[in-house]
């Protein structure tokens, strides 16, 4: 194959993932609630929510600025469009990684409508300069334009029409004081309960037209993480298996079946997940070990392990943080169905468990 070949193969595999990247979009815009009506879960959330939206509208005013936390997947991106349909708003997206100067930011402030809603994804990522020039923005709807450079620069105000900042992290600890405290209303979101995505699987298998049964969807969602995004993206899968493998209906068997193929186990660990833990229990011995080695020994990122697979791990007690590594707990041993070494099954080596 000469060179001109592999750019056209590579090519033609961006270009399949790119139509698949917006397929996936395509559904899952589909399947996201268009009010708090339909929004299932984050009861606490949704009520509160719901009396700043519509004190805002009986006043004729903008919204408060909303800071929305919690893991990925739990409604974030959803609530900031529900927000700008309940306040009959335009919606414009970003994110903090792409604002990275003051200038970036200063484009799309003064291009905002009166009212609109500005949603800003990973908050916490943004950069120094742009995050000062938010906060007075935020207060006092105006910000400053430097023009020049050096002792001749000069400021330029600008003033903003009112709107309604909606900002989203995941990690709400990185935010400076002076940012969380200029929002008027602030959100935790958290990781559903198995009824609670069990209705989420219901309502998604209706608006994609799938038979599914009651235990069906109790399969799906009791290996969801919690996480209403990873249920939606389990039922398409199972929904290809049972087109495919059996009659369209999704029961149990054909549910424990897809996601067998899958590679999502009973508890919801995937490939990486259990691959995580299998290196941790049989390659050394339970542990400790440190988060760069086992990433090695996965084939992974550091980052990768850190962010995608420890989390859930720590969330339903198979792995410990200690001073002094990663250590398996006795669950994990059990879930894989291993024996744990005899200093690990007396206790020893486990005292830091907790004290991470």
């Amino acid at each position: 194959m000469n060179w001109d070949d592999t750019n056209d193969t590579a090519a033609s595999e961006r270009l399949v993932e790119s139509v698949a990247d917006r397929e996936d979009q395509a559904v899952e815009a589909a399947l996201r609630p268009k009010d708090l009506g339909e929004f299932i879960g984050q009861e606490k959330v949704r009520e509160q929510l719901d009396l700043v939206l519509r004190a805002a509208r009986a006043r004729g005013a903008t919204a408060d600025h909303v800071l929305l936390s919690g893991a990925p997947g739990l409604g974030k991106t959803t609530l900031s469009m529900i927000i700008a349909a309940e306040m009959e708003a335009p919606i414009r997206i970003t994110s903090g990684p792409a604002i990275q100067h003051a200038g970036d930011l200063a484009a799309i402030l003064s291009s905002l409508q009166e009212g609109e809603v500005l949603f800003l994804d990973e908050i916490h990522r943004m950069s120094r300069p742009a995050e000062e020039m938010l906060y007075m923005a935020m207060e006092d709807f105006r910000v400053d334009v430097i023009v020049g450079k050096g002792p001749g620069a000069t400021a330029i105000p600008l003033e903003l029409p009112p709107f309604t900042l909606v900002g989203a992290t995941t990690r709400a600890g990185l935010l400076p004081p002076p940012l969380r405290d200029r929002f008027g209303f602030t959100a935790h979101m958290e990781f559903y309960e198995p009824g609670e995505l069990e209705r989420v699987v219901h309502r998604s298998a209706a608006l994609l037209d799938v038979e599914i049964d009651a235990a069906g969807a109790a399969e799906i969602a009791g290996r969801s993480r919690g996480t209403p995004r990873i249920a939606n993206r389990l039922l398409r899968r199972v929904r290809d298996y049972a087109q495919v493998k059996a009659d369209g209906r999704i029961t149990q068997d054909v549910a424990a079946a897809a996601l067998a193929v899958y590679e999502v186990d009973a508890r919801g660990l995937d490939r990486l997940d259990r691959a995580v833990l299998e290196a941790l229990l049989k390659l050394f011995g339970g542990g400790p070990v440190g988060l760069s080695t086992l990433a090695v020994a996965v084939g992974e990122e550091r980052e990768t392990v850190e962010e995608v697979a420890e989390p859930f791990l720590v969330r339903e007690g198979l792995l410990a943080r200690t001073p002094r590594g990663r250590v398996a707990t006795p669950a994990a041993w059990s879930h894989l169905g291993l024996t744990p070494p005899r200093s690990q099954a007396a206790g020893n080596g486990q005292g830091d468990l907790f004290g991470a």
